[in-house]
């Protein structure tokens, strides 16, 4: 194309504005990569209440627009950060998004989710008018914006502003679909002929994720493993047979991170810098970490084994929960950090009494922790029983911080098996999800750490691993160009 391509990421979460998990990082950081490289990038998010109460002030740049929830119209207004180079915008309804929380509490999902991202859906179009960005992708990201490509083929025919856009639809974590009871779907906004199995139906109630994956010019995973996964039983969630109908439009494309925040080079967040020619800085992290919570200084040459995790089955706690009183009989201790499940929440502060100054906890998001964990751990813990990326595993790499993980998805993707006596690969992989494969893998990584010389090589293997975001961005823009040039 002569002009740059013109691209609306359409989301529910983004840092620093508002996170919940991986995909925050995502989409708080791609754009400004796709932006480097030339694409005109704009973002549409909800105005939480944590948005409007950030650090990054805001500016009211549109008011009473119209969304629509089924047939009623709704007015809302539009925000943006008052300064700085951000391509933010936020939709804002008090009554949808004024909540303490994103998508729920730990007690469960809130209630009215289902009329919450239809009508930040139904925005796209009049946010597009009111700025006069007509986009040539439309960037979907999860079951929270998987109504954009349905709204985009039934809704909004004849709108000029979005005839020549195409959609992408990237899938973070298949597990979490948008069900919502059939009795709900007249406040779509649809013709109930969309409600079948080569629509939104799914044994009888709405699957918004299934109507995104079926209308996308376009779906992406985060990973290329992930994307070959989803589509057999044991990983596809049920929608394995959507997906593999959709095989040849289905792209597998890695996460990136930003080594701008997440370089123990430049990190402001931690005690002391350091990189793997000068690697005296970890040690001073490691005794912050340990001060931090609490751990026995006699400890002091143990190996610190962190997670930095929602705590959810999917994340392996309960190969955890299996493992933890062997793993603490050794001399190491381990730290956790992470929200999310209450019945992990209670099960961690049972626990953390039993093993003082070996298991510290802490439950909470606290983003300046988790950098001084991956700074002052020794070795990360990701026994996820599928993980569609991980970000946690390449950032741990770049910090020495050797990750023990289950060969599955973007885990496999990016964790090299470690041969300490060769002194090849980046860390230590499982593959049955088993406490006694886990423990297996934990072993081996801890006869490792007792050879101190091994060890250092290992960690210099992993910090020399790249896996920043160009690469990732520029598989984006070529998909992107693709689509808009018919060849996709």
């Amino acid at each position: 194309m002569a002009r740059n391509l013109r691209v609306l990421f359409v989301a529910s979460e983004a840092v620093p504005f508002a996170k919940t998990g991986g995909l925050a990082d995502v989409v708080g950081t791609l754009p400004y990569v796709l932006k480097d490289l030339g694409a005109d990038v704009r973002v549409l998010m909800p105005y939480y209440g944590m948005v409007k109460q950030g650090k990054i002030p805001t500016t009211l740049v549109a008011e009473n627009l119209e969304g629509h929830l089924g047939g009623t119209s709704l007015a809302f207004d539009v925000h943006t950060p008052a300064s700085g180079d951000h391509p933010f915008y936020f939709v804002e309804r008090a009554e949808f998004f004024e909540r303490s929380q994103l998508y729920g509490t730990p007690r469960g999902d809130y209630f009215d989710n289902l009329e919450r991202f239809s009508f930040f859906s139904s925005t796209i179009l009049p946010v597009c008018q009111n700025l006069g960005f007509q986009p040539d992708v439309i960037h979907c990201h999860d079951w929270q914006a998987s109504l954009v490509p349905v709204y985009l083929r039934h809704r909004w025919q004849g709108a000029d502003i979005l005839n020549q856009a195409k959609t992408v639809l990237t899938i973070h974590n298949l597990a979490y679909q948008g069900l919502f009871a059939k009795e709900k779907f007249p406040l779509l906004g649809l013709d109930w002929s969309l409600f079948g199995l080569d629509g939104l139906e799914y044994y009888d109630q709405i699957n918004l994720l299934k109507g995104g994956m079926v209308f996308a010019d376009a779906i992406t995973t985060v990973s290329v493993r992930y994307s070959e996964e989803i589509q057999i039983p044991e990983f596809g969630y049920g929608l394995d047979g959507v997906l593999r109908s959709r095989a040849s439009s289905l792209h597998g494309i890695l996460n990136g991170v930003d080594y701008q925040d997440w370089s123990p080079e430049k990190d402001k967040l931690i005690p002391a810098t350091f990189s793997a020619k000068k690697i005296a800085g970890k040690a001073k992290n490691k005794a912050a970490l340990m001060q931090a919570y609490n751990l026995n200084p006699k400890l002091e040459k143990a190996p610190i084994l962190a997670m930095i995790s929602r705590l959810a089955d999917q994340k392996g706690f309960d190969l955890v929960a299996a493992v933890l009183p062997e793993l603490l009989a050794q001399d190491l201790m381990v730290v956790i950090l992470g929200t999310g499940e209450e019945t992990y929440h209670r099960w961690l502060a049972q626990e953390a009494p039993k093993y003082p100054g070996k298991l510290g906890v802490k439950i909470a998001f606290d983003n300046a922790l988790a950098h001084l964990i991956e700074a002052g751990a020794d070795m990360f813990l990701m026994p996820s029983r599928y993980e569609p990326c991980g970000l946690n595993q390449m950032y741990s790499l770049k910090y020495g911080t050797i990750p023990i993980v289950r060969a599955t998805g973007g885990l496999a993707d990016t964790v090299e098996p470690a041969d300490p006596a060769t002194g090849t690969g980046t860390g230590f992989l499982f593959t049955d999800y088993t406490p006694e494969a886990f423990a297996g893998a934990l072993n081996a990584a801890l006869k490792a750490y007792k050879n101190q010389k091994q060890w250092r090589r290992l960690m210099q293997n992993a910090m020399s691993q790249d896996f920043s975001w160009e690469r990732s961005a520029s598989a984006y823009l070529n998909l992107y160009k693709l689509l808009v040039e018919g060849e996709e």
